[in-house]
């Protein structure tokens, strides 16, 4: 296929030819008169111009303000796994990507200006000859029937039209369709074609502009409507998506009406063979070519995440990120930062342990028990969570979502004899051996005050559940291997329980629910059946307290995140495309 390069404008910084200045000039003196005059003509009733002369329009026209604010359109956040390419999910409100020219196939870009702007790289943001042939053809109409806004105009209005700090009426005010409105939009189109390149302008112009079924910029409708990169697109893709921009509901074929999509196609195949752009026969062929859609949509929430185990680590990071000033003041300025700030975000989810992790886990209990069966794996020395595993389905209305990482209504769950780890380390920062031994009998009546059921006059007498298999001379080896419950409760009873609760804070654990935090606040020294897990916790929790043990006492918080979450200067990457970070 013929494909001519893109028309370039001299480097910045150098003089543009004396030709090209003076054509600038003139486009300006022309615009403020002829598009001041000719649109106001075609718009309103001649009793109305009596008193509108060339001059007035062209000094009203210059005096409009020029200074287009454009800030950065919304686009897509992404949450991927530690490889920084396996994609997790993406958070979007407006599904966008912008992409350079460059990673723009050519004949979608000429398919646009064959459709909407043929003299694009001719005008100069406004094209003259388009005014008056409307102002000619709506004039003998009687009504509005032509319009004359070229690709600058187009992108003008759009970006009024995604302006975030707008509100909803002066949206609509710097949108309505008036001559008023037209000639500021002009009057921004031709200054922005003094500050940015013909390039420049049509990057922008694909990257903003909105091609139906919920895609807006050309790489969103790429994925959205044929599944792949718009580098890839063919003349008969690029011509589909360029026809779609003038009504992209009336022309979209995905849920609308599919002759309309190919008799649009065929006007801009059409139109890109008049233009010299494509042959005849090229136009002839791609017009022969069926839809050949592959409609995409990509994930959007955790809800949606790409593997269905993966739900719980995904609002386990949105938790965070909900919690961090550094993403906004407020928690709605946060999620809206989520939703369209592009941010690259890459987790410490690994794929195969989670995968090994819910294996393991459904081992033990399906999806159907009642019983939940969390499991979080935490790696020794960074902290970094890369695993979380639970026998539920994660859903936005399930109750079970903190089962692993806490929040929520739930405080946690009884860890049982896990806790028994924190009695040993405790007694051996005091200086107890791992040899310390006790002969530990099927019941302990301990030094600690207690009542009613599992109290013996007064005192707490816990028992060894498993008799045959505990009871005996134990040390710390053989106590904490065979999980002896009256072992641990005499040693935890000889070096304090306030320092075995003291320890188990050191370690990561927090008190989650009231009484528990009360209990360690007011009375930690009496809390003897601490050592037998009894307060609540969560899964995660308890892994990074045993991965501190494992790293050698080193403590790290849970951490969500292998690299700072990035928002590379207009440059969001596929979904299979590593970030750098």
């Amino acid at each position: 296929m013929r494909v001519r390069p893109l028309p370039r404008r001299p480097a910045p910084g150098r003089s543009l030819p004396r030709r090209s200045l003076l054509a600038k000039l003139l486009s300006l003196v022309l615009c403020g008169v002829l598009a001041g005059v000719a649109l106001a003509a075609a718009v309103f009733p001649a009793n109305a111009l009596l008193a509108l002369t060339a001059k007035s329009a062209s000094d009203a026209f210059v005096d409009l303000p020029s200074d287009l604010r454009t800030p950065q359109p919304a686009q897509r956040s992404y949450l991927y796994a530690n490889d920084g390419k396996t994609l997790i999910t993406t958070f979007y409100d407006v599904n966008r990507r912008d992409v350079p020219l460059d990673e723009v196939a050519p004949v979608m870009w000429q398919a646009i200006v064959a459709a909407e702007d043929a003299r694009f790289f001719e005008h100069g943001g406004v094209d003259v000859r388009s005014v008056i042939r409307a102002f000619v053809a709506n004039g003998s109409g009687g009504r509005v029937e032509q319009g004359a806004s070229t690709l600058t105009m187009q992108y003008v209005r759009n970006v009024l039209k995604t302006d975030p700090d707008l509100t909803p009426q002066q949206r609509e005010e710097a949108t309505a369709d008036t001559a008023g409105r037209k000639l500021q939009e002009m009057r921004y189109a031709v200054a922005l074609e003094q500050e940015l390149s013909k390039e420049e302008i049509l990057s922008r112009y694909l990257n903003i502009a909105y091609f139906g079924a919920g895609a807006y910029g050309v790489a969103a409708a790429s994925e959205r409507y044929f599944g792949k990169e718009p580098a890839k697109l063919t003349l008969a893709e690029a011509a589909l998506l360029a026809g779609l921009v003038q009504s992209p509901d009336a022309y979209s074929p995905i849920g609308g009406d599919k002759d309309r999509a190919l008799e649009r196609r065929a006007y801009v195949l059409d139109s890109m063979a008049r233009t010299g752009k494509i042959t005849a026969a090229q136009a002839a062929g791609a017009k022969a070519e069926p839809l050949r859609l592959k409609p995409t949509e990509l994930p959007s929430g955790c809800t949606a995440a790409t593997d269905d185990t993966w739900g719980f680590f995904c609002d386990y990071v949105k938790q965070w990120w909900m919690a961090q000033p550094e993403f906004g003041a407020t928690p709605q300025e946060r999620e809206r930062n989520l939703l369209q700030g592009g941010y690259s975000v890459v987790t410490s989810l690994d794929p195969d342990i989670q995968k090994a992790a819910q294996r393991n886990v459904l081992e033990v209990y399906g999806y159907g028990n009642d019983r939940a069966a969390p499991m979080a794996v935490v790696q020794p020395g960074t902290g970094r969570v890369l695993a979380l595993a639970v026998n539920r389905h994660y859903s936005l209305d399930d109750t079970t979502n903190q089962l692993v990482a806490g929040g929520g209504a739930i405080d946690g769950y009884q860890a049982g004899s896990t806790f028994k780890l924190f009695t040993m380390l405790a007694a051996l920062e005091a200086g107890w051996s791992l040899d310390t031994g006790f002969d530990a009998p099927s019941r302990f009546v301990s030094e600690y005050p207690a009542s009613g059921a599992g109290s013996c006059d007064g005192r707490w007498c816990p028992r060894n559940a498993n008799p045959s298999w505990m009871d005996g001379y134990r040390t710390m080896w053989t106590g904490f291997g065979r999980s002896v419950n009256t072992y641990f409760v005499w040693l935890e009873q000889q070096v304090g329980a306030d320092k075995v609760v003291g320890m188990a804070q050191r370690l990561g654990i927090t008190f989650r629910a009231e009484s528990d935090a009360r209990f360690a606040r007011e009375n930690a020294a009496g809390w003897g059946s601490f050592t037998l897990g009894v307060t609540a916790t969560t899964p995660l929790d308890l892994a990074n307290a045993y991965a501190t043990v494992a790293a050698g006492a080193c403590t790290a918080s849970p951490s969500r995140c292998c690299r700072s979450p990035t928002r590379p200067g207009g440059r969001w990457p596929p979904a299979t495309r590593p970030v750098s970070g």
